[in-house]
This record gives structure tokens, sequence and C-alpha cells, in this order.
């Protein structure tokens, strides 16, 4: 009599433990949806959890008929997995992809206001949170665009968009294939062009009047040594306390507070 095989026993799936990549073309909360579906940016679909407010759920809704995108309500889970975070607040928004600008149309903008031109340049911005901030600041000071290199540093994503409270919708942002040659560019068009690095001068000896740009250099080494070398002139910000084991400012941070000096110096003449 033939015996049967024993069955072998269940080797259990793994579970996951990585986060679920977010959905790169979504943007989520609602400060960011709103301001992208006001700016008419790409709209594409808008999703609302089913268990958003009524009433919210309503002004998203016609919000998002009048900027042309198709709504769609999905559980609270599922927005959750697409999103990859729990922090969506329940609204996103699939895009049709960021509009990114030319650095021309920046200078453009500039002679259109009648205003001496003022950019930002980041070089190699690597966490999202951070570019996002800068976008924020740059807004709020009045500078005419920001400019990002295509390969080195983040795009705007959902999380940029997220962390800039929406002003990455607000503010052109134009993505270069080479940073030095947008650098040159600038200097060519008798635009001053400063580096936000350790050894410059504070900012309030600093002439930040008249045509300006500021660079920005990455979280970990700073701006790149070509970067440096085109720079016009460096500005640095002083501590209160050199000795205390940290050596700079968060980039952020500081692009939030030499975009306010060049702010308040415009306004001065």
């Amino acid at each position: 009599m033939n015996r049967r095989p024993e069955p072998q026993p269940r080797t259990p799936r793994p579970r996951e433990t990585e986060p679920r990549t977010p959905d790169k073309d979504l943007v989520w909360g609602k400060n960011p949806v709103t301001e992208l579906l006001r700016s008419g940016s790409g709209a594409d679909t808008l999703l609302l959890a089913d268990s958003l407010d009524p009433k919210a759920a309503g002004y998203f809704t016609a919000l998002g008929r009048e900027a042309g995108a198709v709504v769609k309500r999905v559980p609270a889970g599922k927005l959750q997995k697409l999103c990859g975070t729990d922090d969506h607040q329940g609204v996103a928004l699939r895009t049709t992809g960021i509009r990114y600008a030319e650095l021309e149309d920046l200078l453009a903008l500039a002679e259109e206001r009648g205003e001496p031109p003022f950019l930002v340049l980041c070089d190699g911005i690597e966490d999202p949170h951070n570019l996002g901030a800068i976008l924020r600041s740059a807004l709020l000071c009045g500078a005419h665009g920001v400019v990002i290199p295509r390969r080195g540093g983040v795009g705007v994503t959902g999380t940029v968009m997220k962390a800039s409270a929406g002003a990455a919708a607000r503010i052109p942002v134009a993505r270069v294939p080479n940073l030095a040659q947008a650098i040159r560019t600038l200097k060519e068009r008798n635009i001053f062009v400063y580096c936000a690095d350790l050894g410059g001068a504070p900012p309030e000896k600093t002439d930040l009047r008249g045509a300006v740009a500021l660079v920005l250099g990455s979280e970990g080494r700073g701006p790149a040594a070509l970067t440096r070398k085109l720079c016009d002139a460096s500005v640095t910000l002083e501590m209160a306390a050199p000795d205390c084991g940290v050596d700079s400012y968060n980039v952020s941070v500081a692009a939030g507070i030499l975009l306010y000096h060049i702010m308040q110096r415009r306004k001065g003449g």
C-alpha cells in the first residue's frame, strides 16, 4: 500500500516592513491641494477619503471640478497607501506632472514686474522637506523663482509640495541641465551671484540690493567646488556659539534668514 507523502509545512510569507513608496505625481494635504487646484497647474484626479467631513468634501469637489479634475471618493486606507503616509488629511491630487519653467521665464517675470531679478539656486538639495521650506521662503520674500538641477537633487514631488504649504504651485521653478551654466548665464545678465558658504561676509556687511541670485548648497557637502568658483562672493551667517559642535545652520533655515535679509535690503533701495 502506497503511503501518501506527508504535507510540507508552509513557509510564512515575509511581512512587508518597508513603507509603500508614494505616487510621485500625487500631492496630498488640504493646503497644498487647494493651492495647486487654484493655480491650474496640471490637475488630473482629485481623491477624497470617504471619511472626509461632508462640508470639506463638498468644498474640494467644487474646487476640483472647477479646475477640470476628475473627483473620486476612496477609502481612507487606500489613500494612505497611495500617499505613503497617514498625513494626507483626507485629500490628495494626482497631477499630470509639475510644470517646470525655463530660466528665461524667471528673468521675464522680473522684467514684467519692473524689478531687478531675485533668484534662488539650489545646488543639490536632497531632502524634499528642505526644498519645500526653501520654496516657501523664496515665495514669501519676493523671489522671482527657484532654479534646481535635473540631476543631483530632489525635484518638486508631493512631499516637497506638502512641505512648501503649496508655495511650490505659486513660485516658478526652473529645472536646468547644468547649474554652472545657469550661473554663467545670470552673470552675463549682470546679476550678482552670492554663495551661502562659510568664510564669507555677514549679510549686514554685504550689498544685497539690485539684481541678485543666492546659491544654496546641499545638506552634506554644501556648494560644489565649481559653484563656489563661479559665484561672485560668499555670504555667511554668524553663530553665537561657534564651538558648540555644530558647524552650520540647516540649509532651509539659512535660506529663510538670508532671503529675508535680501527682501529687506531690496525694500530699502
